[in-house]
């Protein structure tokens, strides 16, 4: 009976254990609860007519909104042109494009058809105005090559979605907040980057480029729908007044009016998205198979690779041959629906088998370098005959000048005195030295020594008469010579 007792005593301080742990979860959940709430509930600091009145106050566009809008798309322009991510900045946060934009979100959001219309208007006038202004610079002061700041906005993807959309919810919350946080709009005004995709479609114009005039407007719409979505979201959170009219049957008729016309933005904005989004996918998961599949093969020598999304095509070239089964495995590995699920449909396009292999391409190398080689050795046995002929050669000269030495003993090595002449006088081209029979009255035979020079062309006739003098002693002297007659060659 006590054992009874003892075990429903424990029952009941284990239940007992187990009610006060439920109470205390409880507690600290909702402790958690009101934390957060605390910490992201920004309903209590908004300013309801603060926030109409200051985008509405932004939406018109006359007077100085016109020239702030001109001297951005010049700036814009000119950053663009100096490829300077630093001056398009700037374009970005004096741009007064961002007004009719929350302009077009609000109007959805409080059922406003005439803020809407004032919106759209006027945004229409600025992208218009935009365009022609941009135009005109780039058909004035054309790009020389394409630079980074203008390709990098004409191929929108996911990311300018999520920028623009996220972007878009942070202007609104600092918009509608007591107090704005000019810090939020001016990095959203720089984030979103509304005025450079103009002026990119501005260039697109003026260079004749549709694909970029098209890809660059594509960027521009992507971010003015999402900020006017984020725009219209954070106003209905928040429960802002709808706009109030004259009687049920008009105020009706404009709440479906708004219906539509936001139904017609959200279907592309959503397509849009889910496109952008796909894309994204496709690229990472193209790049991931070049790396994995391809790269790290050592077999094979990828020189360069392509895509084309559209058509849902890779192209290859590889700098050695593709076979057959290669390729097959390729295929195989491109197919994997679990490693590459968005890349099922694409095809590959393998440039390879019409380029030499690496191994012939390394044999022929090899047979050029023993060929070369063989032709450096034929080479060098050349010159060491023509170093042992002009070796000889100057043996027999010297045995020659020897042996008239021997015989007569006035005559002097010539190919000193050639040597000699030629560091003395440089201008020398050619010097030639002869005994040569000569006879006046055609009886009596005189034998007459004579050096014949050559000299340089450059020379003028009174330089080479003044050198010849000065060879002539020079000659006669070293020649022991009485008489020497000199001939110009």
């Amino acid at each position: 009976m006590q054992e009874e007792i003892k075990k429903e005593k424990a029952i009941d301080v284990s239940e007992a254990s187990k009610q006060n742990i439920k109470k205390e979860a409880k507690g600290l959940f909702e402790s958690i609860k009101k934390f957060l709430i605390a910490l992201f509930d920004f309903r209590a600091d908004t300013d309801h007519e603060a926030t109409i009145a200051a985008i509405k106050a932004d939406i018109p566009f006359k007077g100085a909104t016109a020239w702030i809008l001109l001297f951005a798309v010049f700036v814009a322009s000119i950053g663009l042109n100096a490829n300077s991510t630093a001056v398009v900045i700037g374009a970005m946060l004096i741009s007064p494009l961002m007004g009719p934009i929350l302009g077009l979100g609000m109007s959805f959001a409080l059922n406003d058809i005439d803020t809407f219309k004032k919106s759209l208007l006027n945004l229409g006038i600025m992208i218009g105005l935009s365009l022609f202004a941009s135009f005109l610079f780039f058909y004035i002061f054309p790009l020389s090559e394409d630079n980074s700041e203008l390709l990098g906005r004409v191929s929108p993807d996911i990311r300018d979605v999520l920028i623009a959309f996220f972007g878009g919810l942070a202007l609104m919350v600092a918009r509608t907040k007591k107090g704005t946080v000019a810090s939020v709009i001016f990095g959203v005004a720089i984030a979103t980057a509304l005025m450079p995709p103009l002026c990119t479609a501005g260039y697109g114009l003026a260079k004749g480029n549709f694909t970029y005039f098209l890809g660059a407007m594509y960027l521009f719409i992507i971010n003015t729908i999402f900020i006017a979505l984020a725009t219209f979201l954070v106003l209905k959170l928040l429960n802002f007044p709808m706009h109030k009219y004259a009687n049920a049957a008009k105020r009706k008729r404009y709440s479906t009016i708004a219906t539509v016309i936001g139904l017609a933005v959200m279907i592309p904005a959503i397509f849009t998205f889910i496109t952008a989004f796909q894309k994204n996918q496709m690229n990472t998961q193209i790049n991931s198979f070049i790396t994995n599949e391809i790269k790290i093969n050592k077999f094979l020598q990828l020189i360069d690779w392509d895509k084309d999304i559209e058509k849902k095509e890779i192209y290859l070239n590889f700098f050695n041959e593709i076979n057959e089964a290669t390729e097959n495995d390729l295929l195989n590995e491109l197919a994997n629906v679990n490693t590459y699920p968005n890349l099922a449909d694409f095809k590959l396009k393998i440039k390879g088998s019409d380029t030499k292999s690496f191994e012939l391409i390394t044999t022929a190398y090899t047979e050029k370098r023993e060929e070369l080689q063989e032709s450096k050795n034929i080479i060098a046995g050349l010159q060491k005959q023509l170093t042992d002929l002009q070796e000889t050669i100057f043996m027999l000269n010297n045995r020659i000048e020897q042996d008239a030495l021997y015989k007569n003993k006035k005559v002097i090595a010539f190919s000193r005195i050639a040597k000699d002449a030629k560091i003395r006088y440089s201008d020398i081209e050619e010097i030639g030295f002869a005994n040569v029979l000569s006879s006046k009255d055609f009886i009596k035979i005189d034998t007459i020594p004579v050096a014949t020079i050559k000299w340089n062309l450059k020379l003028s006739d009174s330089m080479i008469r003044a050198k010849e003098s000065a060879l002539r002693n020079w000659l006669q002297k070293e020649m022991q010579l009485d008489t020497l007659f000199m001939r110009r060659d």
